[in-house]
């Protein structure tokens, strides 16, 4: 993997670049990294790749429909349920999680979610590098690079700890709580 690309890239793009029609970024896979000009935790510097991710996931059974593009457009205007880095950041900015629709969705409601996608329409810049098979180096990476925001196949970053409970109890909060819009 290009990890100068993710780690210093030439360029980073913001909400309403990535949101314009047509997109800058690629219908293509590939694995995608963030960076916040100011970091959703005050221990988490700013200006740094804090998160990378991957489009398409390996799908064992099925092909996936996921590219760059679709995975880096949710991530800035999707939810909580549908995007773990949406998670992290709306738990790390003390957003409220509840249960919406049938009540086994977790998201951050109306307000929440549209407070989330204004804060990282602030201050979330993301970019990406191509690569045909994305998950064959995506272990590798989180090994590698200091990503304090992934937490799959990433337990020994010291704020794996922090983050992970503080999501479990935002969760189990959500699930004491009325189901909501």
């Amino acid at each position: 993997m290009d990890t100068p690309g993710l780690l210093n890239p030439v360029r980073l793009w913001e909400a309403a670049e990535v949101l314009t029609r047509p997109s800058p970024v690629p219908n293509a896979a590939g694995i995608y990294g963030w960076h916040f000009t100011q970091p959703p935790h005050p221990n988490l510097p700013a200006d740094h790749l804090l998160y990378v991710g991957i489009a398409p996931r390996r799908m064992v059974t099925r092909a996936s429909k996921q590219n760059l593009r679709s995975r880096v457009r949710y991530h800035f205007r999707g939810n909580a349920e549908g995007s773990t880095l949406r998670l992290s950041l709306g738990c790390l900015l003390g957003l409220e999680l509840r249960r919406v629709g049938s009540g086994k969705r977790l998201t951050f409601g109306l307000a929440g979610e549209k407070e989330l996608t204004d804060w990282m329409a602030e201050y979330a810049r993301v970019c990406w590098v191509c690569h045909d098979e994305p998950w064959m180096g995506e272990s590798e990476l989180i090994a590698r690079l200091d990503l304090p925001l992934n937490l799959d196949q990433n337990r020994r970053h010291a704020f794996h700890p922090y983050l992970s409970g503080l999501r479990a109890s935002a969760r189990a909060r959500a699930r004491n709580l009325p189901i909501s819009s």
